[in-house]
């Protein structure tokens, strides 16, 4: 496909302001600091499974998210650790569900603890989803999730998602298999959107791994992307003309390029110049703008799926150089 945004050349130079909506911080703290109704929020829950693979524990995760809600995820081990394990937690793309339990085995064959979160009432697409969204918001939103609860920061479907991302990476550094000083979040698309938010939401991560990161600089992926997700913003706005104003503020909270600007973690992005989905120049949003020690790997001639097998050999190795210096020395094996 042709490119369809900036050149490589502008993308690098590209820097746009990002606004950052009245009490950003405060509205984050509050939300991660709310406690549940109903009574004490219940403890993660970690059920073996048979997969069949010999080399790999599996556990049935329920993680107390949002709200207190569950969450549904996987977590795979390496058989026979018996030390904490660095860990990587994975977030998915967009309408992409947990899967089945013997599915994406990469991280923890290469020696290291993985969760996979399940994203709340997602699983429509090329894996199915195991938890579900009770907080679906008004009336009249376009199908998908870019405009569920889009009323306001407080009724954001990506409030419940960030807040699930956030209480999970917590859940991975209680749990007793993993080392907490040595967590690394990453996704593809939205799940590199959700790792970005992570990033600025929870201090003292080992590293990030953005890779073609949906949900950054939200206006400009609105007005130029051809194709979904983006265009459930322009489309919502083509029929609700008078709320622009209303559904850009709201959007502001949840830019996962203005939460990067939080970070301090080192993080390893891909980008591709030829990615209709989700435009260079938004990815470059974040990029330039993430706080923390950064470097980035550009795929150009390539669209949505990035550097794949290539640049999870990127991701291999940048990992294993993070995790290569000795352990926090917590006691423990699960």
């Amino acid at each position: 496909m042709p490119l369809t945004d900036l050149s490589l050349a502008d993308c690098r130079a590209y820097r746009p302001g990002l606004p950052v909506p009245d009490g950003f911080d405060a509205f984050w703290s509050s939300t991660l600091s709310e406690a549940p109704a109903g009574g004490p929020v219940p403890e993660p829950v970690f059920a073996p499974v048979d997969t069949g693979l010999t080399q790999i524990r599996t556990y049935d995760v329920t993680v107390p998210g949002f709200a207190g809600r569950p969450v549904r995820g996987w977590l795979h081990l390496p058989a026979g650790a018996d030390r904490p394990l660095g860990c990587v937690v994975e977030f998915l793309g967009y309408g992409r569900g947990r899967g089945l339990a013997h599915e994406n085995p990469l991280w923890a064959t290469a020696g290291h603890a993985h969760l996979v979160m399940d994203t709340r009432g997602q699983g429509w697409s090329a894996a199915g989803g195991s938890t579900a969204d009770t907080d679906p918001g008004a009336a009249g939103t376009v199908p998908g999730f870019l405009t569920r609860g889009i009323e306001s920061p407080e009724t954001y479907y990506y409030r419940r998602v960030f807040t699930d991302a956030v209480r999970c990476v917590e859940a991975m550094r209680a749990h007793p298999a993993v080392d907490p000083d040595r967590i690394v979040v990453t996704g593809v698309s939205q799940g590199g959107g959700i790792a970005l938010a992570v990033s600025g939401l929870v201090p003292g991560l080992a590293g990030v791994l953005p890779d073609v990161p949906f949900l950054c600089n939200f206006r400009r992926g609105a007005e130029i992307s051809g194709r979904p997700p983006y265009t459930e913003i322009a489309e919502y706005l083509k029929l609700h003309r008078d709320r622009a104003e209303t559904v850009f503020r709201t959007l502001s909270y949840f830019d996962a390029a203005l939460l990067a600007t939080r970070a301090t973690a080192p993080a390893l992005f891909s980008i591709a110049m030829m990615d209709e989905i989700c435009p260079p120049s938004t990815c470059f949003t974040a990029y330039h703008h993430y706080a923390g020690p950064k470097d980035v790997r550009v795929y150009e001639f390539n669209g949505h799926e990035g550097g794949a097998a290539y640049h999870q050999r990127e991701q291999l190795a940048w990992v294993r150089s993070l995790f290569a210096g000795p352990p926090s020395g917590r006691a423990g094996r699960f």
